[in-house]
């Protein structure tokens, strides 16, 4: 068993990564549905939040099937975080991750996310505040280091450790690096080395196979991964790669029927959660990922991504998966 706090989880807990305008209930339901075991809300501004800002008080709705969940909180003021901690912990999480990993333009510039890893003292500080804040555990993601010159995380495990976070996920690039080139688990494998590390320590980078899961499980003794953009349109990834690890071998493939339902699952709570009209709209980032692979399916996506009407998309979704047959496909 992993444990984060009062937290346990199943041995090489398979995380889902918080991303932005991703990572919203209803994607965390069909995550959920398919095997991910933790799960993090979209990233929230703490000055969204301390503001009130509609959007960011939204994040924080989080549902009793989701447990166990974390609330993931950024900013730049040590004392606005720690008051953002005090009201994300009123929506009753499990946990509560800080983001000094994001490495966007407009949250990095701003002092925010992947730029604490400039100012350790600093990082130190507000993630001291946050700890006091709140009475549930604090996890932390950050990355590597701002650039290849301060790759810093092998001190920054150390330090948080030491001011209580109960674990550490590791993205293995820099900030200058953004998602670029392959993601380098050679610094995360080190802390898990590091004999002064008692936290939990998860990777998070690359993981889109059930074979280099195993494989970073047993190259770098990481505690667990998270997973990003692989379970984004795919989210078997997580029970794919649990019944690997387990088994040494291979689930079937979802089918493009598979596919079908899981996208209306995620339509109707989209629709649910959002209204109609947004709950549509925001769909559309969604489509080409879920049928990702299938031939000729460009006409498909167009009418998907320009339908306003939600009878149109079941009709359409229908006609996906009587068109492409198994043996077609």
């Amino acid at each position: 068993m992993v444990t984060i706090g009062n937290i346990q989880l199943p041995d090489f807990p398979l995380l889902l990564a918080p991303m932005e305008d991703v990572s919203d209930p209803p994607f965390r339901a069909v995550c959920k549905a398919n095997g991910a075991d933790l799960m993090y809300t979209e990233f929230i501004s703490s000055e969204g939040l301390i503001r009130d800002a509609a959007k960011s008080v939204q994040k924080l709705d989080i549902f009793e099937y989701e447990r166990p969940i974390g609330i993931q909180l950024f900013g730049s003021d040590v004392e606005t975080m720690g008051t953002c901690a005090e009201i994300a912990s009123r929506a009753n999480p499990d946990l509560i991750d800080i983001n000094y990993g994001c490495p966007v333009k407009n949250v990095a510039c701003r002092g925010a996310g992947a730029a604490l890893l400039q100012d350790i003292p600093k990082m130190v500080r507000m993630t001291e505040a946050v700890v006091k804040a709140t009475h549930l555990p604090v996890t932390v993601k950050t990355r590597l280091g701002w650039d290849d010159s301060t790759k810093n995380v092998g001190e920054v495990a150390e330090r948080l450790q030491d001011i209580g976070i109960k674990a550490l996920t590791v993205h293995g690039r820099t900030r200058v690096q953004m998602y670029k080139g392959d993601a380098d688990w050679t610094l995360i494998g080190r802390i898990k080395e590091n004999s002064r590390i008692q936290i939990p320590i998860f990777g998070n980078g690359d993981i889109d196979s059930p074979e280099k899961a195993l494989e970073y499980k047993n190259r770098y003794g990481v505690d667990g991964v998270m997973i990003g953009r692989a379970s984004i349109g795919h989210p078997w990834i997580f029970d794919e790669i649990k019944h690997f690890v387990r088994t040494g071998e291979h689930r079937t493939a979802p089918t493009v029927a598979d596919r079908v339902a899981v996208c209306r699952q995620h339509l109707d709570f989209s629709i649910r959660w959002k209204g109609e009209i947004v709950g549509l709209f925001e769909m559309r980032r969604h489509y080409a990922n879920y049928f990702k692979g299938l031939p000729d399916f460009k006409p498909y996506r167009s009418r998907l991504v320009t339908t306003d009407s939600y009878a149109e998309l079941a009709d359409i979704l229908s006609e996906i998966q009587e068109n492409y047959v198994p043996e077609l496909v």
